[in-house]
């Protein structure tokens, strides 16, 4: 059997490092099963669906890594959701309701005063003809809702019934479907709402593993008995706790936070976002992993916790840290040409200032101290302003290498008396403007004798 999973967003906003999560838990299970990837936008709310938000979800996959095998649109499957929609009527499954959504409400809070669950009570199946004919002049239109097997003749006298299945992830689940609704699949204007369309599409395309977050859970144990009426085996589930800011807080789509695109235009690399996403919140150490094949290493669906994966935002920067320091010139290259970084020195500039940066586009701020100097005018106290000029004094003659630093700092010792901090922090000051950064004895060889004597205040 060929694994077959799928993400399955819905264009409705930018994905955030939460729906990543979702997207590399597949990716990866393919990876490590010889299997597809199939991408899926679920749109069939064409209200809010809109096409540039499926753009930008294909090259944020693109950007992490995550190339699909195949990339399907609910909103062109309408025939196929109507097929199975007759189907269910047919088996009597799908049934009218034409409750508006204030007596619905009514109804729930009935119940809950009577200490019974606010569930729907099936009040629809009682209707005569007559009264649905009463109800469509009225002007009202059904919504309909699948009927689940909780029963043993009578749908009115639900009982206790458990839908059970071992999740790859969770292990074993059960949802009791005696505490539930029956959901609405079809809405009053005909649209579809999530449940059914998914069901149908993975039974069409054949997904052998579903994965996905723990918000689903119940969900799925209506989709089985779903996937049963149409006459179809369920697939395997999985289901993984789900990122959430440090304070509990759920990641939307919305709201933009944490959204690929931003993290992406904050120099957030791809694979600081695919380590974060994929180890935190599980008993893997969240390490930063150089690619895809390393990162799938470190997976197992069976070390996720149960309990939801608070993270902080920072942690990013320590991960993309990691990264751009071990990054390899040739990897970089392109990039850094974008900001300006390029020329035949490029490749030895990157390999001094890679262990200092955050981000890649820190690099250009480099780039221009070496070829430029100091940023800013630097201001030195009169003693610090007279060591330095002597400093500059008895720089070497070139040529200039990585020995150049202690030779020059050697004269500067002998021909001040300074040494130490006193000796070293006004010298990077005058020759980068900053108090910290790449190794000096890197850095000289890089400016030359002359950009450094242009330096000397």
């Amino acid at each position: 059997m060929t694994v077959i999973v799928r993400f399955a967003p819905s264009p409705t906003g930018y994905i955030h490092i939460g729906n990543a999560r979702t997207a590399l838990f597949n990716w990866l299970y393919a990876m490590q099963n010889g299997g597809q990837f199939v991408l899926r936008f679920d749109d069939t709310d064409v209200e809010r669906s809109r096409q540039e938000y499926a753009d930008a979800t294909l090259y944020d996959l693109h950007w992490l890594g995550i190339f699909p095998d195949h990339v399907k649109y609910q909103s062109q499957r309408f025939d196929v959701y109507d097929q199975a929609v007759e189907t269910l009527k047919a088996k009597g499954l799908l049934y009218p309701c034409y409750e508006t959504e204030e007596e619905l409400e009514l109804r729930r809070k009935i119940r809950r005063t009577r200490k019974m669950p606010p569930v729907y009570g099936r009040e629809a199946l009682a209707l005569t003809e007559q009264e649905k004919a009463e109800y469509e002049a009225e002007g009202r239109k059904p919504h309909w809702r699948f009927l689940l097997p909780n029963f043993v003749s009578d749908p009115l006298e639900p009982r206790s019934t458990k839908v059970t299945w071992n999740d790859i992830i969770r292990g074993k689940q059960t949802v009791d479907l005696a505490s539930l609704s029956d959901p609405v699949l079809v809405r009053e204007d005909g649209t579809y709402l999530y449940t059914l369309p998914s069901v149908v599409d993975d039974v069409d395309l054949g997904i052998t593993h579903v994965i996905r977050g723990d918000d689903h859970v119940t969900n799925t144990g209506v989709q089985i008995e779903i996937f049963k009426a149409l006459g179809a085996e369920p697939p395997t589930f999985g289901h993984h706790n789900l990122l959430t800011t440090a304070s509990g807080e759920g990641l939307s789509k919305r709201s933009g936070a944490l959204s690929l695109g931003g993290l992406r235009e904050d120099g957030v690399e791809p694979m600081s976002i695919a380590s974060l996403a994929v180890l935190h919140g599980t008993s893997e150490n969240v390490i930063a992993c150089h690619n895809m094949l390393e990162l799938s290493e470190h997976f197992d669906p069976k070390t996720v916790s149960k309990s939801a994966a608070k993270f902080d935002p920072d942690e990013l920067v320590t991960l993309n840290r990691t990264i751009l320091h071990q990054m390899d010139f040739r990897d970089a290259q392109d990039r850094l040409g974008a900001h300006g970084v390029s020329g035949e020195r490029a490749e030895e500039f990157w390999n001094v200032v890679r262990g200092n940066l955050d981000r890649l586009q820190d690099a250009a701020g480099w780039w221009r101290i070496v070829r430029e100097g100091p940023h800013e005018p630097v201001l030195f106290g009169e003693d610090d302003l007279d060591f330095v000029r002597a400093a500059f004094n008895v720089l070497p003659e070139e040529p200039w290498d990585r020995t150049t630093w202690k030779t020059w700092t050697a004269a500067v010792r002998e021909a001040t008396g300074r040494k130490g901090k006193q000796l070293f922090t006004p010298l990077r000051l005058a020759i980068t403007g900053r108090d910290s950064g790449p190794e000096l004895a890197d850095l000289l060889p890089l400016i030359g004798r002359d950009a450094m004597l242009a330096r000397k205040p």
